[in-house]
């Protein structure tokens, strides 16, 4: 099996006392802003033409809306754990607490993080808002980005030199400081919320906000810089897991009874759909301007479904939704993983962990949603040991 981050976030609480930092030894720092560390791009899935780039970058945007109202725009909510690698400084937290976490911090704050699993995404996301303004420069109709954080407000400085660092535009910050960033998100109007920790992220689908878990793993498939490709799982992702229900508690026969006899029936929604929406408003901002062929969004749908015996009541009901995915792959049964080594997303969700590790193992970035029958089921083999 690959190797995969699947540490929690260790929530920081209680006051912060006073902190003295001494300078670097050598009064340097290893890895500063003037370009001395760099990070290999083969390795965050993005090829050798998106460096980072050292020191800070121009701000404005010429003829397009600079910051969108939350209302208009579509709000993708990022921990800092998932955007950057902070392995290193979760185990000062872990092992010495939180004030030696935050003279850590401190400390080295002229250092970058390195990117983590969900960089390839955010950068992607950045790279339709740049297309979505040379056609609309007047449109708040764009992704916005939010960084959340459970840091102190002391930690800020290294997060916002590590973003300049990565040329990344990303002005909207929540550091929480140990609280619970759910309330926050909704403030938002989050479409999307990405963490590390599988609490939090159920504790955001639990209000209704979409939300999934991501992962590091060990080996990442280069993916594109100029389209944004997103792949879904269908049951208990963008539907909801009723038939789901129906195949864990009575069997693949009965599933396809079922879904044979509803099959004009629609499914209820499930996390993600409002997610798939507002992708799919976007894109028509593209078609509406003869980018249909190009577009720099592409949806996949890729299911255990097979095509004829369970997959018309999945594509009936996206029709009726009024939804377009570009893709749809109905696997029968197959495994994923080799599917979306040739998709190559930026981020594909399951609600099963069994297809997210094997996504990881074929390099893909996958992230987990903890909704639905199969996360019961899964509490239950692992309270009885799994048997």
């Amino acid at each position: 099996m690959v190797k995969m981050s699947l540490d929690p976030v260790q929530v920081m609480s209680g006051q912060v006392n006073e902190l003295k930092v001494s300078p670097p030894s050598n009064g340097d720092s290893r890895g500063s802003w003037e370009g001395k560390q760099e990070f290999d791009q083969d390795q965050l899935g993005l090829g050798t033409n998106t460096k980072p780039v050292a020191g800070r970058r121009a701000r404005k945007v010429e003829g397009g809306v600079f910051f969108p109202k939350p209302e208009n725009a579509v709000t993708i909510a990022v921990s800092s754990r998932v955007l950057f690698r902070t392995d290193r400084e979760q185990k000062v937290f872990e092992q010495k607490g939180v004030e030696e976490y935050l003279r850590y911090q401190i400390e080295h704050e002229n250092e970058p993080f390195a990117p983590g699993p969900a960089f390839s995404f955010v950068k992607a996301l950045e790279a339709v808002n740049a297309r979505l303004r040379d056609l609309y420069p007047q449109s708040e109709e764009l992704f916005d980005i939010v960084l959340v954080t459970y840091n102190h407000a002391h930690v800020g400085i290294r997060l916002i030199n590590t973003i300049n660092h990565h040329n990344l535009f990303i002005e909207r910050f929540c550091m929480t400081g140990g609280s619970s960033p759910i309330g926050y998100l909704k403030a938002w109007q989050t479409n999307l919320y990405l963490s590390a920790d599988a609490d939090k992220v159920r504790e955001a689908l639990a209000e209704g906000i979409a939300a999934a878990t991501m992962f590091m793993t060990e080996k990442l498939t280069k993916v594109s810089e100029t389209q944004l490709r997103v792949a879904f799982d269908g049951d208990a992702v963008l539907f909801s897991d009723e038939s789901e229900r129906i195949f864990k508690a009575h069997g693949l026969d009965k599933f396809f009874e079922h879904e044979r006899e509803n099959e004009d029936t629609l499914l209820d929604h499930g996390p993600l759909k409002g997610f798939l929406e507002a992708l799919g408003k976007l894109q028509k901002k593209f078609y509406a301007k003869g980018h249909r062929l190009d577009c720099p969004i592409r949806t996949f749908l890729v299911t255990a479904r097979s095509a004829a015996s369970s997959g018309i009541r999945a594509l009936k009901t996206l029709r009726a939704w009024g939804l377009e995915i570009d893709e749809a792959l109905f696997l029968a049964g197959a495994p994923k993983g080799p599917m979306l080594e040739k998709i190559r997303p930026h981020i594909y969700f399951d609600d099963q962990m069994f297809h997210v590790e094997g996504a990881a193992e074929m390099g893909t970035i996958a992230a987990h949603v903890p909704y639905g029958i199969a996360q019961k089921l899964n509490a239950k083999r692992n309270a009885s040991g799994g048997k």
